[in-house]
């Protein structure tokens, strides 16, 4: 395998031209410009140089191409958040932990409970990046924003590593399919979450692997532990990979500098106990009295289920088929797909089993690097191997046209589609009511609330989860109302607080506003 991955690096990228004789005068007949720009021979430049200037903006594709989808990403994270539609309390949940650390506190969240350290729930101090971001923009559409930039941010290395070894336009292919795929565009739809970081170090990481670039693999593997504890077993698998795929190489090359297999099984051990670590006393230590290990596994432990057979078979379709089909098994990179897979197939949530929410994200570039060092090897075999079927290399060739094709035709009913409607950009009267209603409460003031207020109050008062105050009876209650799920709201309220009055004081946009009196 070592073997057909040196042939497929010596036989796909793009090869310099060849030496010219330069010691002639450079000749100034017509004819001279088909082979050297005017302005190369007015400088003096040689044609070998000329031909690597004309060639300089193949590298800027992966950049470009990571620049439109930064701003579709953005575009759809932004018009959900300008019409209200956020889908779930995680946006709220990770703005307060991000103020937190900008306020050089403890990330905490009182939506979890008063006083919560979310560090006590997953260990993700990895988002702390974005606070100095928060402090000077303290808005959700900083985290919003975060997000989208770092999805686009993946899609270079998977189009630049695709590129290297498939060619300039098959590399582009593959690289626009990446970034519609449908993992990364659920991830996107919802909300924000800490993946946010796992999607590029794994892309980058990977991408170094099908490079032979031992070191880079291994530094952009080892951060993954900070993102979520259960990226550590991802990070074992990166490390076994490298294993399987470095042979006898050593970290410098020629100059030695001790075998590249040493260092990835210390990046293996370094994953596993690191998860481990993390599961076992960080995140306890943050929690308190109670954590439970499983509860994200099995609840309470009044969880039962399973998951059923047709659930997982169909997940594990979805996330392999747009992205080459079966083809990505060939290639060892798969194995880092195993972790995450196995967490959540175990689970007894029925959300983790398939293929909704934001829980594929960190898979799509783990299943189009590896389809793309299939189509490498596959490609740069100078002839068949024993029990290779003649139709492989055709549809390895076709491969990026599918993938894309599948992408494109995938996209009218995924997230995106929803960008090539007007309403997507409008905000429509009712919204408008309810950011009016909202505005009644003052900065500072303490809020209890469900889902649909909190992006629009967290940044600026002490918000609360319905029924979770810690027996604090807050300033105001505010409440999304649109299905009209609350007839009653002053009772509601004293069933929440029976020693407190609250009265109506904003009632519009399907959102109810109340006031302690």
């Amino acid at each position: 395998m070592d073997g057909d991955r040196d042939s497929a690096e010596a036989v796909l990228p793009a090869q310099e031209p060849g030496p010219r004789d330069i010691t002639a005068p450079v000749p100034r007949r017509a004819a001279a410009a088909d082979a050297v720009d005017a302005a190369d021979v007015l400088a003096g430049r040689a044609p070998a140089a000329a031909a690597r200037r004309r060639r300089l903006p193949a590298r800027l594709d992966p950049w470009l191409l990571a620049a439109g989808f930064l701003g579709i990403y953005a575009a759809l994270s932004l018009s959900r958040y300008r019409r209200m539609e956020t889908m779930s309390w995680d946006l709220g949940i990770f703005e307060q932990a991000v103020r937190g650390y900008a306020h050089l506190h403890a990330p905490v969240s009182d939506l979890k409970g008063p006083g919560f350290n979310v560090l006590g729930d997953h260990f993700s101090p990895i988002t702390a990046l974005i606070a100095p971001f928060y402090r000077l923009f303290p808005t959700p559409v900083t985290l919003l924003v975060a997000q989208a930039l770092l999805f686009a941010l993946s899609v270079v290395p998977v189009t630049g590593t695709a590129a290297r070894l498939l060619g300039r336009g098959r590399g582009l292919a593959v690289g626009a399919a990446y970034g519609l795929s449908w993992g990364v565009q659920r991830a996107v739809d919802f909300d924000f979450h800490e993946i946010a970081f796992a999607v590029p170090l794994l892309a980058f990481s990977l991408a170094a692997v099908l490079r032979r670039r031992w070191r880079t693999a291994m530094a952009w593997a080892a951060p993954l532990v900070l993102v979520k504890e259960d990226m550590g077993a991802a990070v074992a698998m990166i490390g076994a990979v490298v294993w399987l795929r470095a042979g006898d190489a050593t970290l410098r090359g020629a100059k030695g500098g001790g075998r590249v297999r040493t260092w990835a099984l210390g990046l293996a051990a370094f994953g596993a106990a690191a998860s481990a670590w993390e599961v076992s006393w960080l995140i306890p230590a943050f929690h308190g009295p109670g954590y439970d290990a499983l509860n994200h596994i099995n609840g309470d432990g009044t969880l039962t289920s399973h998951v059923p057979p047709v659930t997982a078979l169909r997940t594990v379709l979805w996330i392999l088929l747009p992205a080459g089909g079966l083809l990505a098994l060939r290639s060892p990179l798969a194995l880092v797909v195993v972790p995450t897979l196995g967490w959540r197939f175990l689970s007894y949530y029925p959300e983790n089993w398939g293929t909704a929410w934001h829980y594929n994200a960190v898979l799509m570039p783990v299943v189009f690097l590896a389809a793309v060092d299939c189509a490498a090897l596959v490609g740069a075999a100078g002839r068949l191997r024993r029990g290779e079927p003649a139709w492989l290399r055709p549809l390895v060739r076709a491969l990026p046209a599918v993938m894309l094709g599948a992408a494109l035709a995938l996209c009218t009913q995924l997230p995106l589609a929803e960008l090539t409607h007007r309403d997507a950009y409008r905000v429509d009267g009712p919204t408008r009511a309810a950011k009016k209603a909202l505005d009644v409460i003052p900065d500072g003031a303490t809020v209890e609330a469900n889902v649909g207020p909190l992006s629009r109050l967290v940044r600026r008062t002490t918000v609360y989860w319905v029924g979770q105050t810690g027996g604090l009876n807050p300033d105001y209650l505010a409440f999304e109302n649109r299905s009209t799920w609350l007839q009653d709201p002053v009772g509601y309220a004293r069933q929440l607080h029976p020693d407190a009055r609250y009265t109506t004081v904003a009632d519009a946009g399907g959102y109810v506003v109340l006031r302690r009196v």
